[in-house]
């Protein structure tokens, strides 16, 4: 399979689509915010996962929802890249740099088979599938988007992780010409994120090549990104560079940014407030309602994927590593 055609399958049965939420007063925040060590992450590592079982048929129940679609031109107008701009209109209207053929992902750490490797040949062999998922970003506001992409676990198996790959780093391009945000210091660049290997290797992460049946846009993280759906959106990183199998947790954006504000998990978690605003409710955007003055509606526990991933983290202190 080419990856014109990875890209391009049709989406199955899709209706409508829509859009992201303003982020954050970032460097105002930055600037004032004490800058308090995350409660978790200042000891050494969480306690090691507990054992879990899924069955196919108990993760394809996660695959889909009947929910109404967020707009596809919500989806790609209304985005957090702060790699192409801090507004949430900057992505979708910057300047069309980034080069995203060919795009060659460097694969290292703890496995049998590091290396650089061309997007096909990482892709090779699979067949696209669509991935109906709810969005929930840490700000408040909620998106339906239909993904198209494969089962991340699918693709690190082909790099033999050791049995000293504890987690897994990844990280998003960082090139002036083509991602021209990054000469202002509103992160430290590059973007990195991190997962638990098992939350790597779960069916619901997906590495989404597209959304709607067509390629990503640039705006959406092209041409390649994470969806991690039961956790907040900046888990999800953009257009990834790079992916290594690591021992111990790595460090990641924007918990390196505000500690105190983002933590490594970042799973939804409607208990756990945000120390700025509450994550009890979310403003929904989906079919033709307002984007701004969208309904609120109540936030699931794990984005609604508990009957999927509540098993990871049992017996964890989902307050102290939030």
């Amino acid at each position: 399979m080419s990856l014109r055609d990875a890209l391009r399958i049709p989406a199955a049965e899709i209706t409508d689509e829509s859009v992201y939420r303003e982020r954050r007063r970032l460097l105002a925040a930055l600037s004032v915010a004490p800058a308090m060590a995350l409660s978790g992450c200042g000891q050494a590592e969480p306690p090691p996962p507990p054992k879990v079982s899924l069955t196919p048929a108990q993760a394809r129940s996660g695959f889909r929802t009947d929910e109404t679609l967020t707009r596809f031109e919500d989806v790609t107008t209304y985005n957090n890249f702060y790699e192409f701009g801090t507004g949430k209109a900057d992505p979708s209207k910057a300047k069309r740099t980034l080069r995203t053929s060919p795009w060659t992902v460097a694969v290292g750490g703890h496995c049998a088979k590091p290396g650089k490797v061309s997007m096909e040949d990482l892709l090779k062999g699979f067949k696209p599938e669509e991935r109906v998922y709810r969005l929930r970003c840490v700000e408040g506001w909620s998106m339906v988007i239909p993904w198209l992409g494969v089962p991340l676990a699918d693709v690190l198996k082909r790099f033999e992780p050791t049995s000293q790959a504890k987690y897994v780093a990844f990280t998003t391009i960082a090139d002036p010409k083509q991602t021209p945000g990054v000469v202002w210091p509103s992160l430290d660049w590059p973007y990195r994120e991190g997962l638990r290997i098992d939350e790597a290797m779960h069916p619901l992460t997906l590495l989404a090549t597209g959304l709607y049946g067509k390629p990503l846009l640039q705006q959406n993280g092209a041409p390649l990104r994470l969806v991690v759906p039961w956790k907040y959106g900046f888990k999800s990183i953009k257009s990834i560079v790079a992916i290594d199998f690591v021992e111990t947790m790595p460090e990641t954006a924007w918990h390196q940014a505000q500690p105190s504000e983002y933590g490594f998990f970042s799973n939804v978690n409607p208990t756990v407030d945000h120390p700025r605003w509450s994550q009890k409710t979310e403003r929904r955007i989906s079919g033709t309602a307002s984007k701004l003055f969208a309904e609120r509606i109540p936030t699931r526990m794990f984005n609604g994927y508990a009957d999927q991933v509540a098993g990871l983290y049992r017996g964890l202190d989902l307050k102290k590593w939030f």
